[in-house]
């Protein structure tokens, strides 16, 4: 008897069809989207660049002007990655998108990899010395254990 109704959604079943990459404007995170951009190219995927606009409680107390800058972060991020995805997709298919989110790395993240259904997580490692011993969103994201997670140096 065959069944015509789908069956549950299945991570990395044909290879990655969704790559997530974090992105923040740091050598890592720069050093994390080449790589990831590498994989999706490879893998015929989708790359999703994912910018996420820090929520910190000075930017409460600022309000705009820090709303302001984070935007115009993003805006430049956004920028820099379409001229990157430029001169790669003049010699390679690539398919890209670029999000930008608000809140913390770690549930933006996560909240992204959820909603696009991402088959690999790519993140650059934390270039802050004291992540070594609180955790950074790297660790959190493999300790959630929810998708393959690729830490980039």
């Amino acid at each position: 008897m065959n069944d015509s109704r789908p069956g549950p959604f299945e991570r990395g079943t044909d290879g990655p069809k969704v790559v997530v990459a974090g992105l923040d404007g740091s050598d890592s995170s720069w050093r994390a989207a080449a790589y990831a951009a590498g994989l999706a190219r490879r893998q015929g995927a989708l790359l999703a660049l994912v910018y996420v606009q820090p929520l910190s409680a000075a930017g409460a107390a600022l309000g705009a002007p820090v709303v302001q800058a984070s935007a115009e972060a993003a805006e430049q991020l956004e920028a820099e990655v379409r001229e990157a995805a430029g001169r790669m997709t003049d010699v390679y298919e690539l398919r890209w998108e670029f999000h930008t989110l608000r809140g913390d790395p770690y549930g933006a993240l996560s909240r992204a990899a959820d909603d696009l259904r991402a088959d690999a997580v790519v993140v650059g490692a934390s270039e802050q010395a004291g992540h070594r011993f609180v955790g950074s969103v790297a660790v959190r994201l493999v300790k959630a254990g929810r998708w393959p997670v690729t830490v980039v140096p």
